[in-house]
């Protein structure tokens, strides 16, 4: 049996070119990214100018008082590096407070869910290190957008509906923000926002008098941690309001935590599989959890790798449902034994758990002895919050947001690649800080307040992120960056690409395309951090026949619609032709590749 042939027909052309390619979550910020390499920026210029447009064109997606993670590699030295823009937990964000608190979750939403901003910091530290553009030039695409307005998506009007008794009621700074008088705006209506224009202007000016491109850059940083920003974000969120919980908090994070949290890079944690080699974060992220899945299913024939049949659907999710598992049961920001779950011995231990039908159990691995912690297995939660009525999948009534985000990736003709999640800070976070015109994230809420966790909430640690963009290399040469929003499913998406391209033979835009599916039998990253055992979830597209037979083998199917799941882009590079290449996805209408 061989591996499932693409479809003759895409969405779109996977294009090819000599110059440079930009994809994103928008087609704003890809043309932004573009426009920069056209006017001689390098990739780390044209994604950082595209970022910062994402956050003012996709909002409820993203922020500037969110998180981002990249990982890159420069045309100087392939070797894939991480970046960190997750900020820790402030220091009074401890267990005890939250529980005195009358919480046994963290919220997802409100300022006790908040993290340390990270994602502008990130951005800049980039650009400090590897771009070659002055701040001024880069932000100008997002400070227009900002000041002079752009057509807001359908999807941002939806969003704030879903959310429009709770700024009514409780956020009305966020109400005044984005309902003005009341109204919803429409979509494609110009909307701006001046107060982020203006924050973005006084970051360029705290760079004048400065002696260089690098000096300005890290005056930026400055004054992002210890002025206007941080002051403002920390004095109006001590006031208490409403969260997820449904009960009323003040925010705990302080100037102190501001200034305390610096970017960073790391090295990637890396997997080889069939000829490449996949980087990924490290376990302070879910990143490892794709390395571990492909390292269980490394052990199968390429029959059984194969997304469109159902026995490769079936081993797929079940490998998935082992790796997951102990994501949840041993990342977090600390010492994690990669070493051992990335290990061959371990992979042949856990795949000779898959059989022949689907579990609804949660399987952690043992390492070294240790008992793997359990998190609470709840396949309901309510709140007296929820009583205004159910939102659609992404968004609820009370704002918390379960798993959406953005992503760009970024190659030039030099051999710069950069491949970037940006997330959080979305606008139903929490209340708009009306002097910035945004608020903070809620990556918290991936922390456990039981004890005895690798990533129980604790101060100065990173919540165990959902962020995970992907390099790939081969023969020690990045030769694809990609991504996808999604929360939990980044990676469960992201794995049907490498499988489709790396083992079926798909080019990058017939894998986007292709019909996805994720299993929805783990432990939630997002409140309420519920679970459905057996669970999985998969486009209508994969069929009547592999979808019957999957709920033979015991999973439960829900089928989400034709073109539902899914959000990926990708840019790469073929060595052997000399050419780069970009993807984006259809679903959304709103994805968008560019390049020449």
């Amino acid at each position: 049996m061989s591996f499932t042939p693409p479809p003759s027909f895409t969405t779109r052309p996977t294009l090819e070119g000599t110059f440079g390619m930009s994809a994103s979550t928008h087609w704003l910020a890809t043309a932004s990214a573009q426009a920069v390499l056209e006017r001689g920026g390098n990739a780390f210029d044209a994604a950082v100018a595209g970022a910062f447009v994402l956050h003012v064109v996709e909002p409820h997606l993203n922020g500037p008082g969110g998180d981002m993670v990249a990982v890159f590699a420069t045309s100087e030295d392939p070797t894939p590096t991480v970046l960190s823009g997750q900020g820790p937990a402030p220091a009074a964000a401890t267990r005890d407070h939250y529980l005195a608190e009358g919480l046994e979750l963290v919220p997802g939403s409100g300022a006790l869910a908040a993290a340390v901003p990270g994602a502008v910091d990130a951005w800049l530290l980039l650009l400090r290190d590897h771009g070659t553009w002055e701040l001024a030039d880069v932000l100008a695409f997002a400070i227009g957008y900002a000041r002079d307005g752009h057509p807001v998506l359908e999807r941002v009007r939806a969003t704030i509906a879903t959310v429009e008794r709770l700024f009514a009621d409780h956020w009305t700074t966020s109400a005044e923000h984005w309902m003005p008088g009341g109204r919803l705006p429409e979509a494609g209506e110009i909307i701006k926002n001046p107060a982020y224009a203006a924050v973005l202007e006084r970051l360029i000016a705290a760079g004048d008098g400065a002696p260089d491109r690098e000096s300005r850059v890290e005056a930026a940083r400055t004054e992002w941690k210890t002025g206007y920003v941080a002051q403002e974000a920390v004095a109006f969120l001590s006031a208490p309001h409403r969260h997820s919980s449904g009960t009323d908090h003040a925010g705990v994070m302080t100037v102190a935590d501001f200034v305390s949290f610096s970017a960073s890079y790391e090295p990637a944690t890396t997997l080889d599989f069939r000829g490449h080699t996949i980087a990924k974060t490290g376990a302070w992220g879910q990143g490892p959890a794709l390395l571990q899945t492909l390292a269980i299913l490394d052990g199968f024939d390429d029959e059984r790798l194969d997304p469109s049949t159902a026995i490769g659907a079936h081993t797929i999710l079940e490998a998935q449902k082992l790796a997951y598992a102990d994501r949840d049961a041993h990342y977090g920001d600390g010492d994690v034994p990669l070493d051992v779950l990335l290990s061959a011995e371990y992979a042949d231990e856990r795949r000779a758990l898959i059989g022949a039908s689907a579990s609804a159990e949660f399987r952690p691995g043992s390492v070294r002895g240790a008992a793997p912690f359990i998190p609470p297995l709840r396949t309901e939660y309510s709140t007296s919050a929820e009583a205004s009525g159910a939102g659609e999948p992404t968004v609820r009534p009370t704002g918390e947001t379960r798993g959406d985000t953005c992503h760009i990736d970024v190659v030039d003709r030099h051999g710069n690649i950069v491949s970037a999640t940006p997330s959080g800070g979305w606008l139903q976070s929490s209340p708009t800080i009306p002097a910035l015109g945004f608020c903070l994230g809620t990556r918290l809420q991936m922390t456990w307040l039981e004890d005895g966790a690798a990533s129980t909430l604790r101060p100065g640690k990173r919540p165990r992120t959902t962020l995970t963009p992907t390099l790939v290399l081969k023969d020690g040469h990045p030769v694809t960056a990609l991504g996808s929003p999604g929360g939990d499913q980044q990676d469960q998406w992201q794995l049907l690409y490498l499988l489709r391209t790396i083992v079926g033979g798909y080019t990058p835009q017939q894998a986007i395309d292709a019909p996805a599916f994720h299993t929805t039998s783990i432990a939630g990253s997002f409140w309420p951090r519920t679970w459905e055992p057996a669970g999985a979830v998969v486009e209508s597209r994969l069929g009547d026949d592999v979808v019957a037979e999957l709920e033979a083998l015991g999973h439960v199917v829900t089928r989400s619609g034709d073109w539902t799941l899914g959000r990926l882009s990708s840019v790469g590079r073929d060595l052997d032709r000399g050419v780069m290449t970009a993807a984006a996805n259809p679903r959304g209408v709103q994805g968008y590749a560019a390049g020449r």
